[in-house]
């Protein structure tokens, strides 16, 4: 088994890992594990933009009210304070390193902010609507060029490798990863006295997703698996407009849409958004998601609609030239016509429990992204949040990093070959594709936007059972990419459930029917997993 060693290892290559990557490199070798090309990510498919005060006329203070009412009283305020208030420099570090942002062109040179929703002004900063294409661009044309970043692609990895597994004696802590090298089939392990989660969400638990197809929830499953404590896995957010098209893969209509003046309408043209919360199309999502979900069932409708047509076609085509195009390719001009929309899977607000400076319950492991949950979004995740927190937690992770080396053992501890035991080829794909679709649709029916007890035991027996049989599956034969995926994703379906049935109560993005609201005072806690190192209770 081929063994690389290096000072730094960054699992994920969105904006999180790439900006950890660049800070960490000052200090010593990193190598940046990327799971196939090193443009796929969430954040590469990111539409809105950033959340950062720059406008003189907003406040900092503003952005984290917005935020904190969002949240439905979970946010950790300290938080999203330290947050919120390290947004500004970040932002013009991004610049520095080459993000353009889109400017007035009014001759003021002042950026064109966004307004999305849940906020009580505009300052989304964007780039068009492919802001996260433009970021991860910029950001792998400085990592290309650097002596000291290795961002190797097609590295699936399989698990954490810590001290405790090792049996070596001392306290237990984090000293690489496994991975399959999907480009020659084989298992190797990195070695690093530093590891850094950075594998963002998992939205294809879910049979509808906005996210690309390497959301499965790897790096929470790993630091389940590794034993570490897991938070607030009930509060999945539903972005409340994907494209509605058969051919159409989880094409993200953005929020930013809404901002400019469109308007839901349903299959009748009738707007029924000011049914449902007085802010209209501009209520946070997990309000909007439910509309959209009740009235779809109310009226036995496929989708809702997103008219624009109001707005002039030059407008549209300046302000979204990915959304008028791709829209224009199913047929939609979003001038004439409205757009058919669905709620889908989109943002993971809980996740591996870290403070703010990433650092987790295992020494020489820090997480942050999506991956990490720090206490930012509390129940609900305020719009172009996500950015945010990837980018001012990619920096106070890598400080967090650098400030630990120092005290990090240096010795180098052997990590035993991989052990395929009698496992042979698989020659049951069917089974895997049976089993991918069947977490998928039951998560959908069972744990999405709207819940119930009886709906939650159901999804428990049948994802118990799964997973029983995806292990044994993957004890029986060879490491594959597929099969790692459906293991990890059914780890997270698994999470998802139990965390939810801990919550009786609606908060946020949980809301169940059988306790419609709020609960009282003791109920503003979170949820936490902590079970054994191998995933046992």
């Amino acid at each position: 088994m081929r063994t690389i060693n290096c000072d730094f290892l960054v699992i994920g290559n969105g904006l999180a890992g790439l900006m950890s990557a660049l800070h960490l490199s000052t200090h010593g070798q990193v190598l940046v594990a990327a799971k196939k090309k090193p443009s796929d990510s969430n954040t590469n498919w990111a539409q809105g933009g950033i959340a950062s005060v720059t406008d003189p006329q907003d406040t900092l203070e503003a952005h984290i009210q917005d935020t904190l009412k969002t949240g439905r009283g979970l946010c950790d305020e300290d938080v999203v304070r330290s947050i919120i208030q390290a947004g500004p420099d970040r932002v013009r570090e991004l610049e520095k390193l080459g993000v353009e942002f889109a400017r007035k062109n009014d001759g003021s040179h002042q950026y064109d902010l966004g307004q999305e929703a849940g906020h009580s002004c505009r300052r989304i900063l964007h780039a068009g609507d492919i802001t996260g294409r433009e970021v991860i661009d910029a950001l792998l044309k400085k990592i290309d060029a650097h002596q000291q970043i290795m961002l190797q692609s097609d590295l699936m990895a399989i698990d954490l490798v810590t001290t405790g597994w090792l049996d070596v004696l001392g306290p237990n802590r984090c000293v690489g990863a496994y991975f399959l090298d999907r480009s020659k089939n084989e298992i190797i392990a990195i070695r690093a006295p530093h590891t850094v989660l950075a594998t963002g969400g998992a939205g294809k638990v879910y049979l509808y997703t906005s996210n690309p197809d390497t959301a499965t929830g790897d790096g929470l499953a790993m630091a389940w698996r590794a034993g570490l404590p897991i938070k607030n896995m009930e509060f999945v957010q539903f972005h409340p407009t994907c494209l509605f098209h058969s051919e159409a893969k989880s094409f993200l209509i953005s929020e930013a849409v809404r901002g400019e003046g469109g308007r839901l309408v349903n299959a009748a043209g009738e707007p029924f958004m000011e049914r449902y919360d007085k802010r209209g199309e501009l209520a946070p999502r997990d309000v909007v998601a439910r509309a959209i979900d009740y009235e779809i069932k109310k009226r036995g409708d496929p989708c809702v609609y997103l008219d624009t047509t109001h707005k002039r076609s030059e407008f549209l085509e300046e302000r979204f030239p990915n959304i008028f195009s791709t829209c224009l390719s199913y047929g939609y001009n979003i001038s004439k016509e409205p757009i058919p929309v669905v709620p889908a899977a989109h943002y993971f607000c809980g996740g591996v429990e870290t403070d703010i400076h990433g650092a987790t319950a295992l020494e020489g492991l820090h997480a942050c992204g999506e991956v990490a949950c720090t206490g930012l979004h509390g129940a609900n995740r305020l719009a172009s949040n996500s950015l945010l927190e990837a980018l001012v937690g990619a920096y106070s992770t890598a400080q967090s990093v650098i400030q630990h080396n120092d005290q990090t053992p240096r010795q180098q501890i052997d990590v035993p070959p991989w052990q395929d035991g009698d496992a042979v080829p698989s020659d049951e794909a069917v089974v895997l594709e049976h089993n991918w679709n069947e977490v998928r649709t039951c998560m959908w029916d069972y744990v999405g936007i709207v819940r119930t007890n009886k709906r939650l035991e159901r999804a428990q027996h049948r994802i118990d059972n799964l997973s029983k049989e995806i292990r044994q599956y993957y004890l029986e034969y060879e490491v594959t990419a597929d099969v790692l995926e459906l293991r990890n994703t059914t780890a997270v379906a698994a999470l998802i459930i139990r965390s939810a049935q801990l919550r009786k109560e609606s908060r946020g993005l949980h809301y169940t029917l059988d306790y419609p609201e709020l609960g009282e005072p003791a109920s503003l806690h979170s949820t936490l997993i902590e079970d054994r190192p191998g995933g046992f209770p």
